[in-house]
């Protein structure tokens, strides 16, 4: 229904300017953080959606609460944008995915070690599913404080797909180690793909200057108005 949509209007596209190319070793080199940052997120969230349900079947977790924690991961996650959104404009976006990374490290140990019944688990998903959820944004944010704003759509597109690799390795992973440890063995995982990023990024923050974050305005654009067809004299022959 939407290709019939786009396919049967008669207004011009708009026209694009050319992205400013971006080197991918030069990403790395500038904004080393973002970039580990946007793996380990994917590699985590990856593992997390694929095999977080299978692990609490395995622990014997009764398929009414296995819903409720996804669900429960998915608000807090929805919760946790904007507050730390905040928190990562007013200090060192280093500093606030560390302490994400590390409080992630903490819940992941809780979901393992702590009685699983609703009232552990389910606050426990939503604290886990925020910071989770948070860490990619806070990672593009550090990447873009560091390049040129003609750089912003070559930037992203290489941290989607840094991004999208983890979240293919995290199951693939995520299944070995539960076949060769246990069933808990996915959860350590991801503990320590969030403590290395906390590692990461804390040290990273006490050896380099955080770069100057500017506050600007948003605008929105008024309505522009469109050709419909194509030009009448262009197409008029000589």
């Amino acid at each position: 229904m939407a290709l019939v949509l786009v396919s049967t209007t008669r207004v011009e596209p708009p026209r694009t300017a050319a992205a400013a190319h971006l080197p991918y070793g030069h990403l790395v080199r500038l904004a080393p953080v973002a970039v580990t940052g946007a793996a380990l997120s994917g590699l985590i969230s990856g593992a997390f959606y694929a095999l977080a349900p299978v692990w609490m079947q395995d622990e014997g977790i009764d398929r009414e609460s296995i819903a409720l924690f996804m669900l429960a991961a998915v608000l807090g996650g929805l919760v946790f944008q904007v507050p730390v959104g905040r928190l990562s404009d007013r200090f060192d976006r280093r500093v606030i995915l560390a302490l994400l990374a590390a409080g992630l490290a903490g819940a992941t140990m809780v979901l393992i070690h702590l009685p699983h019944t609703r009232a552990v688990i389910v606050p426990t998903a939503v604290l886990f599913g925020g910071l989770m959820s948070t860490l990619y944004p806070v990672c593009v944010a550090n990447a873009h404080d560091r390049l040129p704003d003609d750089r912003v759509l070559a930037v992203s597109s290489h941290l989607i797909l840094t991004s999208g690799c983890g979240s293919a390795l995290g199951p693939l992973v995520g299944m070995g180690l539960m076949r060769r440890f246990d069933i808990d063995g996915v959860l350590y995982m991801i503990a320590a793909a969030a403590l290395v990023l906390a590692i990461l990024a804390a040290s990273r923050s006490l050896t380099s200057a955080s770069p100057p974050q500017l506050e600007r305005t948003f605008n929105i654009l008024p309505p522009q108005p469109t050709p419909l067809g194509h030009d009448p004299v262009g197409m008029t022959k000589p």
